[in-house]
């Protein structure tokens, strides 16, 4: 009889090759779970034209923000609970109900027959459900990984899997913009056959090699690290929309409220870890600096980046595509394609930086990545905003060689400090880290997208399309409209002065309507204000990379003595 706690060691375990078939089928589970936090987000525009609701509605912003942040938002809450369950529990237990909660969520979401404000809820649902799914699959995944590989090649392993993952977000984009221009159900239904196929999979060749941990539920630490999680994440979400005048949140009670009492409550959540037996999250972990350094540095890194998919797709969208010759309507597909150096590069650079990592250590390719990334950002600030593509994709190739090279070794670094008993919990926290750092960064960097906006585009609109024979009452009237509005229409492909406009765009004459519906009257108009936000946001993310490089530094260096 097997010993209590531990799972008995099956047949195929010991063999060479299921190191193997572990890392290929948790590969797959990462770049599904993660594929789908990105895959929505260029698809928004044919879901919303497929069930009939227009987002940019006043009613209806709040349906386009948890479209696009629920999936986030719930799997950043859940991973460290997942993960420390899977330390209880088993994490190939966990990890296998993941692929199985993730694909029927697919389903689901593909066949949903509701349309209207209830079919957007029915969506966002479902999207909710689905991110359960994936939390359990990333917050499980690495540290099944790091069992099943020994330290030679644990790098190679883990730079695999990190790989794929996000590269998984980058090509998300692309399946997203392609899948939606045939139909928008296509979206969610192209993750289908690959979550039967590897939940069939991991249930039948994937098998418990690690002891479990029997322990007592944290229960009170699990609801305030939740709860207060949420609440700082949806606070951000909803700064970024308007409230009572403003052009942001920011003064909005809830979003106060939201933000504050999260922050206490996850002070609260420090203070139980402290004094439970058996805490979610072992703050011990905080102590190994490798741990402690590699996480700090994979939450700046994620922060400077997680908003530059937003800043490009709205750069291409709003003003380089349409000043190209591209109508709005296709920005969004041609708008993935146009970044693909960016996946391209994070796909020559990961699995290499994972593989040498082993041979030199985690320590000179993360600071090196880290660095080479911020200098893309500041790069990226000199270019014109109507630039020529070759050099634009040479920016965004170094950029995700520079994002390679320090996601794989970054992963090594924190899942090789942890102690085997708290792996999963360690995984958990590393991809809490990865999650929070996107959506803070989107709320982030839409703030201070409208701030550069706010300071400069309301002239600029009222100017131009008063010039074009649109009155004077209502060229105020546009231009005092919300910058995050503009942002969305953006951002979603419309056209955005013939969407703000309204019917008041029948007083114009023919001529003069199809000046100010042209392709390159809005982006004209837009493009010296978006320069000015997009400045503020490049530099700020040069300088949280910076961070993450130094921070990957001192991680790497030789652990402090007690008290040091």
């Amino acid at each position: 009889m097997a010993e209590i706690g531990v799972e008995p060691r099956r047949r195929g375990v010991n063999s060479p090759n299921y190191k193997w078939v572990v890392l290929s089928n948790t590969t797959l589970g990462t770049f599904m779970a993660l594929m789908n936090a990105s895959v929505v987000l260029i698809s928004l525009p044919a879901i919303f034209r497929g069930i009939g609701v227009q987002p940019l509605d006043p009613g209806n912003t709040g349906l386009l923000l948890w479209m696009l942040q629920g999936y986030l938002v719930i799997t950043a809450v859940l991973v460290v609970t997942f993960g420390r369950f899977g330390d209880i529990f088993g994490r190939v237990r966990l990890y296998n109900a993941g692929f199985a909660v993730f694909t029927v969520a697919s389903i689901a979401l593909a066949f949903s027959p509701v349309g209207g404000v209830g079919g957007a809820l029915v969506l966002i649902g479902l999207r909710v459900v689905q991110g359960i799914g994936g939390a359990l699959l990333m917050a499980n995944s690495t540290a099944i990984l790091t069992d099943a590989f020994d330290v030679s090649q644990r790098g190679m392993a883990l730079g695999l899997n990190v790989v794929a993952g996000i590269s998984g977000s980058f090509l998300g984009l692309i399946i997203g913009g392609v899948m939606s221009t045939i139909n928008w159900r296509l979206v969610f239904l192209v993750s289908v056959p690959v979550g039967i196929a590897g939940t069939i999979w991991a249930y039948v060749a994937l098998h418990e090699t690690a002891e479990r941990h029997p322990a007592a539920i944290d229960w009170w630490g699990n609801v305030s690290f939740a709860v207060g999680l949420v609440s700082v994440l949806i606070g951000m979400t909803y700064a970024i929309q308007p409230y009572g005048g403003h052009s942001m949140g920011w003064t909005n009670p809830f979003v106060l409220g939201a933000l504050v009492g999260g922050l206490v409550l996850l002070g609260v959540f420090l203070w139980i870890e402290q004094r439970v037996a058996d805490p979610l999250m072992h703050l011990d972990l905080f102590k190994i600096r490798a741990f402690a350094g590699g996480g700090v540095a994979m939450l700046f890194a994620n922060m400077g980046r997680g908003g530059l998919q937003f800043l490009l797709i709205i750069w291409l969208q709003g003003i380089w595509l349409p000043l190209h010759g591209y109508d709005f309507v296709q920005t969004p597909l041609w708008a993935s394609l146009y970044l693909i150096p960016l996946s391209v590069g994070f796909l020559l650079a990961g699995p290499a930086a994972g593989a040498l990592s082993d041979r030199v250590g985690p320590r000179l390719l993360t600071t090196l990545g880290m660095a080479l990334t911020a200098a893309t950002f500041f790069a990226l600030i000199i270019l014109p905003v109507n630039f020529g593509y070759p050099v634009f994709a040479v920016l965004l190739l170094l950029n995700g060689i520079g994002t390679g090279a320090f996601s794989a070794p970054n992963a090594s670094m924190i899942m090789t400090a942890a102690p085997v008993s708290q792996r999963g919990a360690a995984s958990g926290i590393r991809a809490t880290f990865m999650n929070s750092g996107f959506v803070l960064s989107i709320g982030l960097f839409f703030s201070l997208m409208v701030i550069g906006l706010s300071s400069t585009l309301p002239n600029a609109l009222k100017t131009g399309l008063m010039a074009q024979g649109v009155s004077a009452s209502e060229a105020a009237h546009v231009a005092a409209l919300p910058p995050v509005g503009i942002l969305f229409s953006a951002f979603l492909g419309y056209n955005p002065l013939g969407t703000l406009l309204g019917s008041s765009i029948n007083q114009l004459t023919a001529a003069q309507q199809a000046t100010v519906t042209s392709r390159w009257f809005f982006p004209q108009l837009i493009s010296g204000p978006f320069h000015t936000g997009l400045v503020v946001s490049m530099s700020l993310s040069g300088v949280l990379c910076i961070v993450a490089a130094w921070m990957s530094w001192w991680a790497g260096g030789k652990e402090p003595s007690i008290g040091e």
